[in-house]
């Protein structure tokens, strides 16, 4: 296929979660309707598409887990199950016109930096194209890891991730083995607990749990927030509020988590009477050093007579027998894993090939790292939803990403006021800096000090996935592209056959001169700190 007839679009997005939809969203409000959102599967939803294992629903409340510009006044319980999210991603689908933007079954397999032209060359399974700008939303949470157990391959019964829950097999009565106890596997069990014949778990570390204070939202409460949005506004405010004051006691202060330790261990004690099942399931590493989870059904599945727990990992797997590695053996007819995804080695970044010819993932050999969490140096338009060190410990990822879909914003702003053929590269001084800044915050985190090993440690043992501070900060700090922080790639006018671009600089970051260039009218970016992204001109849905 030559160039001229390859389809070229302005902006590509990868990946229709909230990260990819959310992007869109933003495009289209910016203008912007040359783009097209690339989905290797069938639908939309990303990661709650991907996990409807039974009892998935999400630990953070559902009026704080939705878009500010979408608001959902009809949200069923405090924390929604797996169907409703995925429900009112199809609706936001819907409500902004997102459908003939979308590609399904468009896995992305490839893409590589054109410098000539300044533009990505994207191999997808339904046919290539080119883009200006590509955003990469795929998320952290979508491909599952599954470790290397010697003999898996030998288990003559039924194994899968949790994230790709096989509805087909029938668990009841069976000897099912549960690997892991992360987020996922502790709703899991509690869910698969009464239907199967014997259920072990397979616990390397244990977790803090603490209670879930879950309930249904009244019909007289879903009334108000539809019909008086303010009220809905303050659940919001207050959620968010609530989450802001104890960041500290995350990044700053990890011992003043000592009362939450307390309520954790209340609530084991609570549930489980039993002193060595107790002292099993009691963390020896601070809270907050993994993820907190929540739950009130976990424990008291736990005590239940067909449930067995092994303190320890799955070691090796000989036919229908599980040994762990304290050498225990376990018969089982099912096994399913709960070991969570590949977060700090994200695949897309083996299939990103920028503008040295090196792919995103041998860049970030010693550990993934990009300007303000979005842009890495040497893959110029090139921009991460949900990037290095934008996770969240304790409050909504949806604030997160709006952050970054004011960046993007911003971004494709400054393209349209630099004018011409041209891209932005963030500058390697900049991210160096950028990066330098988290890590230095990072020391005093409980995620480093706390004493576990965590999925948010990357096999360096540097947290290149956490967020040190607030929403409220990344706001502040992504509010507009720093014009100083890129080179401007330009194509001169008179080239018309292509040749390398022209580099200038935006500013002084490495002591060249430049000239700053706000957006349109010299104003700041929509999305202060203050302000949720498109709050001014939201649509319930």
């Amino acid at each position: 296929m030559t160039e001229r007839e390859r389809e070229h679009v302005r902006v590509a997005v990868i990946g229709s979660g909230f990260g990819g939809l959310g992007a869109a969203v933003r495009l289209r409000r910016q203008g912007i309707t040359d783009f097209v959102i690339l989905e290797r599967a069938g639908s939309v939803g990303g990661t709650w598409r991907d996990n409807d294992y039974p009892g998935c629903a999400c630990d953070v409340p559902s009026h704080l887990y939705s878009f500010s510009f979408a608001p959902n006044p009809d949200w069923p319980r405090n924390f929604s199950g797996q169907p409703h999210i995925r429900a009112y991603l199809e609706r936001v689908t819907d409500t902004f016109g997102l459908r003939p933007h979308l590609r399904f079954h468009a896995e992305v397999r490839g893409l590589r930096w054109c410098n000539d032209a300044l533009h990505w060359e994207i191999d997808t399974a339904r046919g290539p194209l080119t883009a200006e700008v590509v955003v990469s939303a795929t998320g952290p949470l979508s491909d599952p890891k599954i470790p290397d157990v010697p003999g898996l391959d030998t288990f003559p019964g039924k194994v899968f991730h949790s994230a790709r829950w096989d509805h087909d097999f029938d668990l009841r009565g069976k000897r099912v083995a549960m690997i892991g106890t992360g987020a996922s596997a502790i709703q899991i069990v509690p869910a698969i607990q009464p239907e199967v014949g014997r259920l072990t778990l397979f616990q390397r570390t244990p977790a803090w749990v603490l209670p879930r204070a879950d309930r249904e939202i009244s019909a007289a409460e879903r009334w108000l927030h539809t019909h008086v949005p303010a009220t809905r506004a303050a659940r919001r405010g207050l959620l968010w509020g609530i989450r802001e004051l104890q960041v500290s006691a995350f990044t700053k202060r990890p011992d003043e988590l000592g009362l939450v330790e307390f309520v954790a261990k209340s609530h084991l004690k609570k549930a489980v009477k039993d002193p060595g099942l107790r002292a099993r399931l009691t963390p020896d590493y601070r809270i907050g050093c993994k993820r907190i989870l929540l739950s009130n059904t976990y424990y008291p599945a736990l005590v239940q007579p067909n449930v067995d727990v092994v303190a320890a990992g799955l070691a090796e797997v000989r036919g229908n027998v599980l040994i762990g590695s304290d050498g225990s053996e376990t018969e089982a007819d099912a096994i399913v894993f709960g070991t969570g995804f590949r977060v700090t080695d994200l695949p897309i970044a083996h299939r990103v090939t920028g503008a040295h010819g090196t792919t995103l993932a041998e860049e970030w050999r010693d550990g993934m790292e990009s300007l303000r969490g979005a842009t890495a140096a040497g893959f110029p338009n090139f921009l991460t939803i949900i990037g290095p060190n934008t996770g969240l410990g304790n409050s909504s990822m949806i604030l997160m990403i709006e952050s970054q879909l004011n960046y993007l914003a911003d971004f494709m702003r400054q393209l349209d006021v630099l004018g011409g053929r041209m891209a932005l590269s963030a500058r390697p001084s900049a991210v160096q800096e950028w990066t330098r800044r988290i890590q230095r915050r990072m020391a005093r985190a409980v995620w480093t000090t706390g004493g576990c090993d965590s999925w948010y440690l990357d096999a360096h043992g540097r947290n290149t996935t956490a967020w040190p501070g607030t929403t409220s900060e990344f706001r502040k700090v992504t509010r507009q592209v720093d014009l100083a922080e890129y080179e401007v790639l330009r194509v001169p006018a008179a080239r018309t056959g292509g040749g390398t671009p022209e580099r200038t600089t935006g500013g002084t970051a490495d002591g060249n001169p430049g000239v700053k260039v706000d957006g349109p009218g010299g104003g700041p970016a929509e999305g202060s700190a203050g302000k949720a992204a498109g709050q001014s001109e939201e649509v319930a849905v």
